[in-house]
């Protein structure tokens, strides 16, 4: 188990950490999901000791890490950066771990326990080359690898998958969680990518400017996002966001489109609705909306659709079966439903903060 209390970290007069809060369980996955210098990898840091915060309490296992050296705190971390041996083989460096005082193996058992991490990570045809003869995508294994071969109370995972392929990252990310040894153990994984945490993580927090903004299981982010911020983080294509005003019966937006969400907040108040693209569809049952095609993408099996709504700019993208929307041409009326209970609803977005989610009746 990881609890980080008011962790406050400054480099100079850069805030980097400020009064982080964040707990994972133990055997949990937990992603921690944010932009470049959002405080992601300086988190991972505090955890493993190899930065010091200027102030707040790191908890493993219910024992306080003050004053506790990294080598003693009993994590592996994998660096983004590798951090590896360049002039030793790939066996070596996946055996080094295994080597020292304190995780020493017999050779045998070092061999076999190497053996099975390097075929479920797919390099095992690579074990006698140098390392640094490999690829960059071949060293992130290796370097991921060296992390898991070795027991720990925790992983901490700095974008171990960020320098792969699309297509290996995929299959990585299926392999990941099956491994045995993450499956047993806290592992604290920091990435940039929505699919990679949505794909991965037991639970989510998302960290912003230094501070966790919200965690929640994948349902509890993607349908109570806290702002529009993180609904923007996760979707692909991003969230329909549309200005409107609430009304008497629901909210009015730009163009005169009327939708029908019950905002807990006072007529004339300036909101922003979100509708996914994956729950706006051409056809079926629910609130009626109409425009006509501004744009189509081919993506494979699908569409996505742009539609300008009513007489307005307004535009909204949706994903549909590439059946139904291969003959669509832009100018063409369309016809668009939208349940009310996929509805979402923020307040306007401020310059000073993103506009905070509005319970809707």
């Amino acid at each position: 188990m990881i609890t980080l209390s008011g962790i406050r970290k400054t480099y100079g007069r850069t805030v980097a950490l400020d009064e982080l809060e964040l707990e994972v369980a133990e055997g949990e996955f937990f992603c921690l999901l944010g932009p470049s210098g959002a405080g992601k990898t300086t988190t991972l840091k505090t955890v493993a000791g190899l930065e010091q915060p200027d102030s707040g309490t790191v908890v493993l296992d219910g024992e306080d890490m003050r004053g506790v050296e990294p080598y003693d705190r009993g994590v592996a971390m994998c660096f983004e950066s590798y951090a590896l041996y360049p002039h030793r083989s790939a066996y070596d460096n996946l055996a080094s771990p295994l080597r020292s005082p304190r995780h020493r193996l017999p050779a045998a058992e070092a061999r076999q326990r190497i053996g099975a991490i390097a075929e479920l990570l797919g390099i095992s045809g690579l074990l006698d080359r140098p390392v640094g003869r490999l690829s960059n995508g071949q060293r992130q294994r290796v370097a991921l690898g060296r992390v898991l071969v070795r027991p720990a109370r925790a992983f901490l995972l700095d974008e171990p998958l960020s320098h792969l392929d699309a297509k290996l990252r995929q299959q990585m990310r299926a392999e990941l969680k099956a491994i045995g040894a993450v499956q047993h153990t806290t592992t604290l994984y920091v990435t940039h990518d929505s699919v990679e945490a949505l794909a991965l993580g037991d639970r989510i927090g998302v960290i912003r400017e230094g501070r966790i903004v919200q965690t929640g299981t994948r349902e509890e982010i993607w349908y109570r996002p806290h702002d529009t911020e993180v609904a923007r983080a996760f979707g692909r294509p991003r969230i329909n966001l549309l200005p409107g005003v609430v009304t008497e019966s629901g909210v009015r937006s730009d163009g005169g489109v009327e939708l029908p969400v019950r905002a807990q907040a006072p007529a004339g108040t300036e909101v922003l609705v979100g509708l996914r693209p994956r729950d706006v569809a051409l056809h079926g049952e629910g609130h009626e909306l109409t425009g006509t095609v501004y744009v189509t993408e081919v993506l494979g099996r699908s569409v996505e659709v742009t539609v300008r709504l009513g007489a307005g700019e307004q535009r909204v993208s949706l994903v549909a079966p590439r059946a139904d929307a291969a003959r669509l041409r832009p100018d063409d009326p369309v016809r668009l439903v939208v349940r009310p209970e996929n509805l979402l609803l923020f307040e306007a977005d401020r310059p000073e903060r993103p506009g905070r989610r509005i319970e809707t009746q």
